[in-house]
């Protein structure tokens, strides 16, 4: 792997744990919306078809979280059905905390990568004059 390919593998990282921390934001920002629904971020290996190998991961869409909603009784919101339920989302505050940390290190991590990479393409061009 050069460092061009390793720079790429970091970037692409960096795309994909940012769009994390923004869905999960999304989600902690909607716990408390009637019919909202929970969703998650797949992620699945880049692979290069010309190239014939894996150059990182990418974000393959955002789906929603298939648990069901919370059917709450509260017959005076104007979300209420019939019976007087609305149906909140399933969002634990301290899971999406855990996903958004997560999602933060990895990113730190990737950003420790590639400065190392500049580092090391910095030296190479410093021994080669």
């Amino acid at each position: 792997m050069g460092l061009l390919d390793a720079l790429n593998v970091s970037g692409s990282a960096l795309a994909t744990e940012r769009l994390r921390m923004d869905v999960t934001a999304e989600n902690l920002a909607n716990a408390q919306t009637p019919n909202y629904r929970r969703k998650e971020v797949v992620v699945q290996e880049a692979f290069d078809a010309k190239l014939g190998k894996a150059m990182g991961v990418q974000a393959s869409g955002i789906v929603a979280d298939g648990a069901p909603n919370k059917q709450v009784y509260d017959p005076g919101n104007p979300d209420a059905d019939a019976a007087g339920y609305v149906s909140m989302p399933d969002i634990t505050p301290v899971t999406e905390m855990v996903d958004l940390i997560s999602a933060s290190r990895a990113y730190e991590a990737n950003v420790t990568a590639m400065q190392t990479t500049k580092q090391m393409f910095a030296k190479t061009l410093e021994i080669l004059r």
